[in-house]
């Protein structure tokens, strides 16, 4: 069975915890933002990035990214009106947790995501806002894979990190697939998959 690196993007943010901490290239492993394991209190797993899964219209499609420094190709098949929509619901994604708007970020997120609890995330959320000061900075975001009902963006994630009690910092960049389901006619992310650089 492939493993695969799933879980909500906040999940991240306890591995750069981690990472700060560890001279490994890792990878992490969460089915949720609540799966996280405490600031130095445990082993990150390590497991491919990629997965066949079941779409939303029942067909198995495959999520992920290669490893290796291959060129990322753009969805040919994405009607223009389609792009804009998905492109602006992944900038309010990454806008609005820099901006530390809880509700806006929750309103680009599935009430029912495939890749992690959304009552869970809305907790991790808030409390990712109060003690920590972040930066999410997205490059090369492309439209990699589309359906009428799921569409796959990929981007070049940086990460900074800054705890508001003690000032520690710790940065972090890697490869992101962020999934997003059509739902009631909005784009909204339904799990995230990510390798750390």
């Amino acid at each position: 069975m492939k493993k695969l690196v799933k879980f909500g993007f906040l999940a991240l943010i306890s591995f750069l915890l981690l990472a700060a901490c560890s001279s490994q290239d890792e990878e992490v492993n969460s089915s949720s933002a609540g799966d996280l394991v405490p600031q130095g209190a445990g082993q990150i797993e390590t497991h491919s990035a990629t997965e066949n899964t079941e779409s939303t219209e029942g067909q198995q499609t495959e999520v992920g990214f290669e490893m290796s420094g291959e060129s990322i190709e753009e969805a040919a098949n994405v009607p223009q009106e389609e792009q804009a929509a998905i492109l602006e619901a992944f900038s309010t994604y990454i806008e609005a947790f820099n901006e530390e708007d809880i509700d806006t970020y929750m309103s680009v997120i599935s009430s029912e995501p495939k890749g992690f609890s959304y009552e869970t995330e809305h907790q991790f959320v808030k409390d990712t806002f109060e003690q920590y000061d972040t930066e999410r900075i997205a490059e090369d975001v492309t439209i990699i894979n589309y359906t009428e009902q799921e569409a796959q963006v990929y981007a070049n994630i940086g990460i900074n990190l800054a705890q508001s009690s003690t000032g520690g910092k710790a940065s972090s960049s890697g490869r992101q697939v962020t999934v997003f389901a059509k739902e009631d006619g909005n784009w909204l992310v339904t799990s995230v998959y990510f390798i750390r650089d």
